[in-house]
């Protein structure tokens, strides 16, 4: 299914026009996310590829990530990717609570850019189903970062809010 996200009302963007996830579950326990953006993409800080290894506070700057709850619990797992292809795994008790190194097998990450494109592909391993957020940080040239996800909560950008997990992952369907 593809999802586009919104950018926050109070964090414009003035290089990029439209963000949309394809999201595919289609093995078991396997999750697949491509992310693609489309605008001035030149304008986009996006750090150059290293090597695909857990870092930490990657969504300080240019980063996709994903949220995923199981449909029991409030506890959840937040994933980033960043354009160097380093991403992150994070387990979470609660809303912003309990947060945890997250026992995960590393992500298979790719990327690549265009002039007006710029795509992100990450397969991880989940099992579903789950309420998902999708969302992105994109930085500037200029310094000015925006926030795009599926749904916004009232107030500041905040993707661990649950008004953010707008999507229903179903079970994965076998081939």
């Amino acid at each position: 299914m593809r999802v586009a996200l919104r950018v926050h009302p109070d964090t414009p963007s003035n290089a990029v026009s439209r963000i949309e996830v394809e999201v595919e579950s289609t093995n078991p326990g396997k999750l697949a996310l491509h992310y693609r953006v489309t605008g001035e993409i030149g304008e986009i800080l996006l750090p150059p590829p290293a090597a695909s290894t857990r870092a930490d506070d990657l969504w300080q700057h240019s980063c996709f990530e994903a949220f995923l709850r199981d449909t029991s619990g409030t506890g959840y797992h937040e994933f980033n990717f960043a354009p160097s292809t380093q991403w992150a795994a994070y387990r979470f008790k609660d809303y912003r609570e309990g947060r945890s190194l997250a026992a995960v097998t590393a992500p298979i990450i790719g990327a690549r850019a265009d002039v007006g494109c710029y795509e992100l592909q990450a397969t991880l391993a989940w099992a579903g189903p789950a309420r998902m957020g999708l969302s992105a940080v994109i930085e500037e040239r200029s310094g000015r970062k925006s926030y795009w996800a599926l749904a916004h909560p009232p107030g500041d950008p905040d993707f661990h809010h649950s008004d953010c997990f707008a999507l229903q992952l179903p079970p994965a369907v076998r081939p």
